[in-house]
């Protein structure tokens, strides 16, 4: 599953170097900034290319931008009040034919050690998620403060009214899997890459015959952007290599929700699919005066989707400000409503703006 990734990276990191595209979709509506948790950073969707897989559709959803390596003490976890989703039309009608939907659990295990001597002496939890050396395998979680998990469930049909079939562990047949811990550091996880490896699951999926494989855990962001020129009025140095510019994306990861799903079970009387990932969370949030790390608030209500990616750069480059939180709310069907921002785009005209006195010139044919 990495080396999906690491191809992916490849290929998205020429596009933005030879097209001047300025980012994936990072931070991109205001709303989002205050929801990184669900702030869906990039979406693809390929025919698996590893031997003896190509009848196989390898999707990747990322989530949690601009993660950096040193983020303790709690690091990245998913949002376990947060619903995720991966979403597939196989009718050509922009509306969810098949939902792959994920939750999170965030288990504290309390981890306590004496301190003291004597009748001084009190057991006291620990500050920390981690106590000592985690991994190599799976389930070696015994220094491990706090486990995450998560389960999966196929919807077809319409998402909030089909019914959900949970996807289960094709060697255990259980319906809950264990998420990796993120990379806290080479002393904790020596062999971060082998531990991590451990956590990509064979899967069986209601109604495929075929096993499928998923992955879901901490990787390297695979876009590559100079963020900070970018939104500094594309202010790029003129000259150099290209493999020379900035990548202020190197050293920053993501976290990856990746599925390898039977292409036969997506399409449906044509071979031609679309996908896209949300993520949503509860209407209605109440606020705890004396929360607990199980319960620090009330969560209530129906799901309201807060993300939304499919093609990326949209909501970052195309659509206006005003209407940025609404697409990231809307469903593909609808968005015949940001017409405008597609037939008559903004962003080259701005740049006409910005580099007016070296005579660059925005189109005039519209739409």
């Amino acid at each position: 599953m990495k080396r999906h990734l690491a191809v992916v990276a490849s290929v998205v990191g020429a596009f933005v170097l030879a097209s001047g595209a300025q980012a994936s979709s990072h931070r991109e509506a205001p709303f989002i900034t205050a929801k990184p948790k669900v702030d869906g950073t990039d979406f693809y969707m390929f025919r698996s290319y590893e031997p003896g897989r190509q009848d196989f559709t390898t999707i990747v959803a990322n989530y949690q931008p601009f993660q950096d390596p040193f983020a303790g003490p709690f690091y990245y976890m998913m949002d376990p009040n947060a619903l995720y989703e991966i979403e597939i039309d196989n009718t050509g009608d922009a509306v969810e034919d098949i939902t792959f939907q994920f939750q999170f659990k965030n288990a504290l295990k309390n981890i306590s050690l004496p301190v003291g001597t004597g009748a001084q002496a009190k057991t006291v939890p620990v500050p920390v998620i981690n106590v000592g050396q985690i991994g190599p395998n799976a389930t070696d979680t015994a220094n491990l403060n706090i486990i995450e998990s998560y389960t999966v469930n196929i919807v077809r049909g319409n998402r909030r009214t089909g019914t959900p079939q949970a996807i289960t562990n094709a060697n255990t047949n259980e319906t809950s899997f264990l998420k990796p811990v993120d990379n806290i550091g080479n002393k904790t996880i020596p062999d971060y890459a082998g531990y991590a490896n451990q956590h990509i699951y064979a899967i069986n999926i209601p109604g495929c015959d075929t096993a499928g494989r998923m992955f879901v855990g901490q990787r390297k962001d695979p876009f590559v952007v100079n963020v900070g020129e970018t939104f500094d009025l594309i202010n790029y140095a003129p000259l150099g290599a290209v493999n020379s510019r900035k990548d202020d994306l190197a050293r920053k990861n993501i976290t990856s929700l990746i599925l390898e799903v039977p292409t036969k079970c997506l399409v449906a009387s044509s071979p031609i699919i679309g996908g896209w990932t949300t993520a949503s969370e509860r209407q209605y949030r109440v606020l705890k005066s004396n929360p607990t790390y199980d319960s620090p608030a009330s969560f209530f209500n129906s799901w309201f989707q807060q993300s939304r990616l499919s093609m990326p750069l949209v909501n970052e480059l195309v659509i206006g400000v005003k209407d940025k939180d609404l697409f990231n709310a809307s469903e593909p069907v609808n968005d015949g409503q940001f017409a405008n921002y597609v037939t008559n785009p903004t962003l080259p005209v701005l740049i006409e703006t910005i580099f007016a006195s070296s005579g660059v010139k925005a189109p005039t044919k519209y739409p």
